[in-house]
C-alpha cells in the first residue's frame, strides 16, 4: 500500500474512511513536514503528507476502520517564538474519533532534553511506545435529534463514579456508558425528577504529570486531549455512547456534556508533547511575547479560540457529539472562550444545530476581569455561585434574608436583561468541585490528605458547618440537625426560580469524607455508595421534584418584581412572621425570625416560609392554605391551615392555594 497523491481530497479533518481507503487531513500553519504514522503488528510506517497552505493531507488506499495511526511533525525548535516541533514525539490527531487506550503521562512525552525548553534542545527519546494510537472509525449515521423537553432538573454526575458501585449492572458494565443506561439507574433518575444528566468530561483526557507522579489518576477528566474521542476508560467491549444516549432519550432524559475548550492536558512548558504543542504550538495556544503560555485557566496553558482553526476544531467537536443525540453542553471556564476578541460563543449561538441545544457556561476564569456572572446573553444559562453561597450562608445562620430573597426570585438583579428568563440562573447547592451536600453540614474544614498535596489544595472558603462535631457522628442530636439542614437547603433549591442543578449522590447522602477537591480520587471516596444510600432522602427529593412540576408558580418564565396581575394579586410578595411587608431592617436580618414568599400565577398561589433560626410562629396571609411540605417533618400529612402556625427550627414550609381566595 502507498499513499495516493492523485486522488481528489476533501477538507474534512481527521481520518475519513471511504471507498478504497482513508483520507487523513490535519491543520498546521508552522510545520515544515508532517508524517502520517501507521501502526500494524508492532511496526510503524511513515508516510509524508501533502501540504496545501495550512492543510496537510494523505489518502492511503486499502485501509479502513480500526487502523491505528498518529503523526510526527518536523519544524523549527524556537521556544522564544512559540515553536516546539520534535519528530521524536508521536502526536495524536486533534480530530481523532477513537483511541486504542487511555493516556497517562510518561517522561518520554517531554519534548525537551534538559531543565527547560528555553535552555535545552529537543529530547530525542521516542514517545511512541507510551502514547495510545488514534483509530480510524466508520462514519455512523446521525442519531435522532435530542428531545426538546424543558430543563426541569439538571443532575451533575461523573460517568464512572455514578455506577461503579451500583449493584444492578453486571460487574463489567459498572462505571461505563452501559452502566448509565441500566434500567435500574434510569428508574432512579426518573424517580427523582431528573430531566437532564450533565456528565463531567467524557472526551479523551490525560492522567497529567503532577497527579501521575504522585501515583494518582486524573478522575474528573478536565485535562482534555482529543475532543471528539470518547475516553477509553468508560468504554466496555463493543460499547457505543450512542446506545446509552438513545436509551436515556427513550426515558425522556437528555444528556448534557461538560466540555473543556479553555485549556488542554499538555499543561505548562513542563508538560507532555502529545498533540497540539507538537503540531503547531504557536497557533493552538495563547502565548506571551517570550514564548511562554498565557495561563488564564490556572491549568498551565490557554487555548487560542481567537484562531479560526482552533475555533473550528471546537465547533466540529460539538457537532460530532450533537450528532450522537446530545441535548446540550456545559462550557468549563467559559470566560476564556471570549478573550482576545474570540467570537467562539457568537459562532456557537448562530450555528443552526448547536444554537438550538442547551448551552450552559461557567461564567469565570482566572484571568483579568475573570468573574462575569450575568454577562452572558441568551440563550446561555450560567452557573450561579451567588445562589450557592447565599443559600449556604442563610442556612448556616449568618446570611442576610434579603440576599436569600434575591436568589429565590431568580437573581433578577444579575440576570434580568433583554431576551433572558429566570432559567438563565443555574442554581446549585454543590457541584463536583467542593463539598458534597452531606459534607457541607458535617465538616468545618477540608480534609484532602488523600490527594497527597499536604491538604493545601481545594477551596478554604466553603461556608460549611459541622454542627458540633467534625465528620461522622453517632450523636442523634447532631445527626438530626444535619438532616434538617440538608432537607431545608434542598427545599430552597426546588422552590427557587431558575434552573435547579443537583450533584449526583446528594439525594443519597453521599460523602467524600470531607475531601472538597476529589479530582484525583478514582475510588470509593468519589464513587456513589448505593448500598449505604439514604433512601428516605431520595424519596424526599422525589417529592420536591414532583411539587416543582405540579406548581407552575415555582418555575416561571419571566422575572417577578411584585407586579399586580388582572386579579389584583402580586406575582411576588414578601411577608414577615407577623404579616407585614419587610422593611430594610428585616432584609438585613440574619435569620433571627422566619420570613415568607408568596408566588402567584393564573392557577393559584404558593406560599413558602423559610426559617433558619429557632422555633417560631408565622401569621399566614388570608387563607385557607394547604400545607404541602414541611422540611422538618417530611412525613407530615397534607392539611389545611389558616391564621398563625408553628414553624420548626431550620425548616421550609410550602403551602398552596387555588382559585381567587386572598390577595
Amino acid at each position: 500500500m502507498t499513499a495516493h497523491a492523485s486522488r481528489a481530497l476533501t477538507p474534512d479533518f481527521g481520518a475519513l474512511a471511504g471507498p478504497g481507503g482513508t483520507q487523513f487531513t490535519l491543520f498546521s500553519a508552522n510545520a515544515e513536514r508532517i508524517d502520517l504514522c501507521l501502526f500494524e503488528n508492532g511496526t510503524e510506517r511513515r508516510i509524508p503528507m501533502q501540504r496545501a497552505g495550512h492543510l496537510w493531507q494523505s489518502f492511503v488506499p486499502g485501509i479502513g476502520p480500526g487502523q491505528a495511526y498518529g503523526y510526527r511533525a518536523l519544524g523549527p525548535w524556537a521556544p522564544e517564538a512559540g515553536h516546539l516541533f520534535n519528530p521524536a514525539k508521536l502526536l495524536l490527531d486533534p480530530y481523532a474519533r477513537a483511541l486504542d487506550g487511555r493516556l497517562s503521562w510518561h517522561p518520554a512525552m517531554t519534548g525537551y532534553a534538559g531543565a527547560s525548553p528555553f535552555t535545552s534542545g529537543p529530547s530525542h527519546e521516542d514517545s511512541a511506545p507510551h502514547v495510545p494510537k488514534c483509530l480510524v472509525t466508520a462514519s455512523p449515521p446521525p442519531a435522532a435529534r435530542a428531545p426538546d423537553r424543558p430543563v426541569e432538573l439538571v443532575y451533575e454526575a461523573h460517568l464512572k463514579g455514578l455506577t461503579r458501585l451500583h449493584p444492578a449492572p453486571a460487574e463489567a458494565l459498572r462505571g461505563t456508558w452501559a452502566g448509565l443506561s441500566d434500567p435500574h439507574m434510569i428508574a432512579h433518575l426518573r424517580s427523582i425528577g431528573v430531566s437532564h444528566v450533565e456528565l463531567l468530561p467524557v472526551a479523551a483526557f490525560i492522567d497529567d504529570r503532577h497527579v501521575a507522579e504522585r501515583g494518582l489518576p486524573n478522575y474528573w477528566g478536565y485535562q482534555p486531549i482529543c475532543h471528539l474521542a470518547p475516553e477509553p476508560r468508560y468504554l466496555g467491549a463493543g460499547q457505543d455512547p450512542r446506545t446509552t444516549i438513545a436509551a436515556l432519550k427513550a426515558a425522556e432524559i437528555g444528556v448534557i456534556l461538560d466540555v473543556v475548550f479553555n485549556h488542554t492536558g499538555e499543561g505548562d512548558l513542563t508538560g507532555p508533547t502529545i498533540a497540539f504543542r507538537g503540531l503547531d504550538n504557536a497557533s493552538y495556544y495563547r502565548l506571551t511575547p517570550g514564548g511562554g503560555y498565557v495561563n488564564d485557566t490556572g491549568c498551565g496553558n490557554t487555548m487560542n479560540l481567537a484562531h479560526p482553526m482552533v475555533a473550528q476544531l471546537c465547533l466540529d467537536a460539538l457537532r460530532h457529539w450533537a450528532a450522537m443525540g446530545i441535548a446540550g453542553f456545559r462550557f468549563d471556564l467559559a470566560v476564556t472562550l471570549v478573550r482576545d476578541g474570540a467570537s467562539f460563543l457568537d459562532q456557537l449561538r448562530a450555528d443552526p444545530i448547536l444554537g438550538r441545544l442547551i448551552l450552559i457556561v461557567e461564567p469565570w476564569d482566572l484571568g483579568p476581569d475573570g468573574y462575569r456572572l450575568g454577562r452572558f446573553s441568551a440563550p446561555f444559562r450560567e452557573w450561579n455561585d451567588r445562589f450557592r453561597d447565599d443559600v449556604r450562608r442563610y442556612w448556616r445562620h449568618d446570611g442576610r434574608q434579603g440576599d436569600l430573597a434575591r436568589r429565590l426570585a431568580g437573581s433578577a438583579e444579575i440576570f434580568d436583561a433583554p431576551g433572558r428568563q429566570p432559567e438563565a440562573s443555574v442554581n446549585l447547592l454543590s457541584a463536583h468541585d467542593g463539598f458534597t451536600l452531606a459534607d457541607l453540614v458535617s465538616f468545618a474544614d477540608k480534609h484532602n490528605d488523600a490527594n497527597r498535596e499536604g491538604n493545601h489544595d481545594g477551596h478554604t472558603h466553603n461556608l460549611s458547618d459541622n454542627l458540633g462535631v467534625e465528620g461522622p457522628t453517632t450523636d442523634p442530636v447532631i445527626a438530626g440537625a444535619r438532616a434538617r439542614r440538608v432537607r431545608a437547603m434542598l427545599a430552597t433549591l426546588f422552590v427557587s426560580q431558575g434552573t435547579p442543578m443537583l450533584l449526583a449522590g446528594d439525594e443519597l447522602g453521599r460523602s467524600q469524607n470531607g475531601n472538597n477537591n476529589a479530582y484525583s480520587q478514582d475510588n470509593p471516596i468519589s464513587w456513589t455508595n448505593w448500598t449505604g444510600a439514604d433512601t428516605a432522602l431520595a424519596s424526599y427529593v422525589a417529592r420536591l421534584a414532583a411539587l416543582r412540576r405540579r406548581f407552575g408558580a415555582l418555575r416561571q418564565h419571566r422575572f417577578l418584581h411584585g407586579a399586580l396581575g388582572p386579579d389584583g394579586r402580586r406575582d411576588l410578595a414578601w411577608y414577615t412572621a407577623d404579616g407585614r411587608e419587610p422593611t430594610g431592617v428585616d432584609w438585613d436580618a440574619r435569620g433571627e425570625w422566619p420570613f415568607g414568599m408568596c408566588l402567584s400565577d393564573t392557577r393559584g398561589r404558593i406560599f413558602v416560609i423559610f426559617n433558619s433560626g429557632g422555633e417560631g410562629h408565622f401569621l399566614l396571609p388570608a387563607g385557607p392554605w394547604q400545607l404541602e411540605l414541611d422540611s422538618s417533618a417530611p412525613d407530615r400529612p397534607v392539611t389545611a391551615h389558616t391564621g398563625k402556625i408553628a414553624v420548626a427550627a431550620q425548616s421550609v414550609l410550602l403551602f398552596s392555594q387555588t382559585g381567587p381566595a386572598g390577595k
